[in-house]
């Protein structure tokens, strides 16, 4: 068998959820420890988790903490004020009641989730990388799928 192909009996793919609850409309929440937490339980040596939110309105990316809260949030504010008078927060052209156009574009930007590679049961990353949950839209409960696909 050549190094680029793979039996489908030897693959493990596994798949958790989370449920993130906010408690304010910009909130940032480390997912590390819940994604290490179901790498260890599944028992992944080697593979890739999949960390992806659900919702339009929040992002998930690997960032340092005091980056988001100190640069990221205000930066996107910037580039995408809340007051800007956007289409979708218009209910003349919108049934979206929340006014939350800012959120769903900040969310585009940064994405919704992140893939990261697992080597040796651990996560591929930097031990002080977390990986984030931004919030733009809360406080609402969210739904963040951990999905395993490894050996």
């Amino acid at each position: 068998m050549s190094a680029t192909q793979n039996r489908a009996a030897d693959v493990l793919v596994q798949r958790k959820m989370l449920v993130v609850t906010t408690e304010t409309r910009h909130q940032t929440i480390d997912l590390r420890p819940q994604v290490e937490e179901t790498v260890e339980s599944v028992g992944a040596q080697c593979g890739l988790v999949l960390v992806h939110c659900l919702h339009t309105t929040c992002s998930v990316v690997v960032a340092e903490l005091a980056t988001d809260e100190l640069h990221m949030g205000p930066l996107l504010g910037k580039l995408i004020p809340e007051n800007h008078p956007y289409w979708h927060n218009d209910l003349r052209w919108s049934d979206c009641e929340r006014g939350n156009a800012a959120a769903h574009l900040r969310a585009t930007l940064l994405g919704a989730g992140v893939t990261v590679p697992i080597v040796e049961s651990r996560l591929a990353l930097e031990p002080s990388s977390p990986i984030l949950l931004v919030e733009w839209d809360g406080p609402r409960s969210r739904m963040v799928e951990v999905r395993i696909v490894g050996s």
